[in-house]
C-alpha cells in the first residue's frame, strides 16, 4: 500500500471562520494530486462501509475476549478495530510486556502501553 503526505483541518464555523488567508498553513496542505488521493481514500472508507465494519468486527473481537475468561484480565474496551485489554498484575512480577511476548511467540502480535495494559489494532476488510 503507497502513502502520499497531506493535510488537513477540522473545525466548527466559529474556529474556521475567524482564520483569514495566510493566516494558517501546512507543509502538505493544497497539493492537488494528493487533494485527489485523500479523497480516492475516503470514498474507498464510505464505498466499502469500512467504519461499519470495524464496529462490528470489534464488537465480535471484545466479545470473544470477554468470553475467554481469562482471571489475569480484568476489563476489555475498544472502539471499532482498536481494543485494549487490562491485566491484573501477577505476584511474579510479570506485566504487560512479557504477556506481550510471549503472545508474539506464539504468533499474535499486540503493544503494551503501561505496565498493564496490552493494545490490539486489528485490521480486516470483511
Amino acid at each position: 500500500m503507497g502513502v502520499f503526505p497531506v493535510s488537513c483541518v477540522l473545525g466548527n464555523d466559529e474556529v474556521m471562520l475567524t482564520i483569514k488567508p495566510g493566516q494558517h498553513g501546512s507543509t502538505f496542505g493544497g497539493n492537488p494530486l494528493a487533494c485527489a488521493v485523500a479523497m480516492a481514500a475516503l470514498n474507498v472508507v464510505k464505498d466499502e462501509h469500512l467504519s461499519e465494519n470495524a464496529e462490528r468486527l470489534g464488537v465480535i473481537f471484545r466479545k470473544r475476549m470477554e468470553n475467554m475468561n481469562l482471571p489475569m484480565v480484568s476489563l476489555v474496551r475498544g472502539k471499532g478495530l482498536l481494543n485494549a485489554i487490562k491485566i491484573e498484575p501477577f505476584g511474579n512480577g510479570i506485566k504487560a510486556w512479557d504477556v506481550c511476548i510471549k503472545m508474539r511467540d506464539n504468533g499474535l502480535l499486540a503493544k503494551q502501553t503501561h505496565e498493564h495494559i496490552i493494545r490490539f489494532r486489528t485490521t480486516s476488510c470483511y
